[in-house]
């Protein structure tokens, strides 16, 4: 009998429980999208009463970051010592451009190129390292994807890696001409697989994220709140942005020491060492990674759009040139409403897309002070 009575009180309990619940979902909408399948969407009220939270972050994207974390590591692990590397002489009875053992006055030096050949090679690499993921950018969207782009990118640079310690090995550093022309290559090497890679890291691991609409959960503490996909990706890219810190701080802070104490050719062994890691990461998780099929670049039909707009205004007068390309005119007679069946085949877009690439080209002037703003703060620094 006391069995039984507790049976029931159970069966009881059980359905008030599924009765409540039932009460808190009535008038919710239950999604069945393929992504969102059994979540519960928020009412009004709930959106503007309950709190709201992240949620849990894929583990995919966790590997997405190590792989950032350890390029970073190996670009600024590397980068760090390239200004003592190219501008100081080789200290007296080095062959790694290490200084003696206890000296702490001096620094290392290989190439004793100099301070000025030292600010434009380093100058040209950042830029090189700015430009290619523009083309990066374009061959993931157009062409390859993100991912397969990526896996690319890792090769090439990594053969840049290779030659940048064969630049700095004893035997090769005390030639500087010909460590000077292997160093030249290795950075453009490098640089092109770098411009491969960070264009597509970052949306990769946003993406790993598929979620796209608010839904209600209840937490064990029995606390009903909203889960923010918008939350979820900015917590996505705070821990993104961590790894990348850590790579790039223990990096450059290791590498440092190394060069001095041991050798280039260790400041750049470790961080192509730990670069080895990002293909093994890469084929780990190939098959969990969430990967967008090339759909098109947005920047080769912005290039035609601006091409299509300038037409016709190009002048050997500087003057009447930039009169012509600054109109009030200029995008409005690109736009599709005003071609009509003229408009070329690419044409897939409609005026408020046109509209669009307009304020993003004004929005890019910021840009033009730019290289004022590095020639006045870094190169005084050097």
């Amino acid at each position: 009998m006391a069995g039984s009575f507790i049976s029931d009180k159970k069966s009881e309990q059980t359905a008030d429980e599924k009765h409540g619940l039932d009460d808190q979902l009535q008038g919710s909408l239950v999604y069945s999208d393929g992504i969102h399948d059994g979540l519960v969407c928020p009412t009004e009220e709930e959106k503007a009463t309950l709190r709201r939270v992240s949620d849990t972050i894929p583990w995919n994207a966790y590997l997405i970051a190590f792989v950032e974390l350890a390029e970073r590591f190996s670009f600024y692990g590397s980068s760090v010592v390239f200004t003592n590397f190219i501008q100081r002489k080789l200290p007296p009875g080095s062959t790694t451009g290490a200084v003696r053992h206890g000296d702490l006055i001096n620094q290392a030096g290989a190439l004793n190129q100099g301070q000025r050949a030292s600010t434009g090679i380093g100058t040209f690499y950042q830029f090189w390292c700015y430009v290619t993921p523009l083309l990066g950018a374009y061959i993931a969207d157009a062409h390859w994807g993100r991912f397969n782009t990526i896996c690319v990118a890792v090769v090439i640079a990594l053969i840049g890696h290779i030659l940048l310690i064969i630049s700095a090995i004893p035997g090769v550093i005390e030639h500087s001409e010909g460590a000077m022309a292997v160093f030249i290559i290795s950075l453009i090497i490098m640089g092109f697989g770098t411009g491969l890679f960070k264009s597509n890291i970052s949306p990769l691991v946003a993406e790993q994220y598929k979620r796209t609409k608010l839904f209600v959960i209840t937490l064990a503490s029995g606390e009903r709140v909203i889960v923010d996909p918008s939350l979820t990706i900015s917590r996505v890219y705070m821990y993104f942005y961590l790894f990348i810190n850590i790579g790039a701080l223990v990096g450059q802070i290791g590498m440092s020491y190394s060069a001095k104490y041991v050798g280039f050719w260790l400041a750049f062994t470790l961080p192509t060492v730990i670069f080895c890691m990002c293909p093994f990461v890469l084929w780990f998780g190939r098959n969990k990674y969430v990967r967008s099929p090339p759909t098109g670049s947005v920047l080769a039909a912005a290039l035609r759009l601006f091409g299509l707009a300038a037409k016709g205004r190009w002048s050997l007068n500087p003057v009447r040139t930039i009169r012509q390309l600054t109109a009030d005119d200029f995008w409005e007679n690109a736009k599709p409403s005003k071609l009509g069946d003229s408009k070329p085949s690419w044409m897939t877009f409609d005026d408020n897309w046109v509209d669009e690439v307009r304020r993003g080209l004004k929005a890019c002037a910021v840009f033009c002070w730019f290289p004022i703003y590095c020639e006045l703060v870094f190169v005084p620094l050097v």
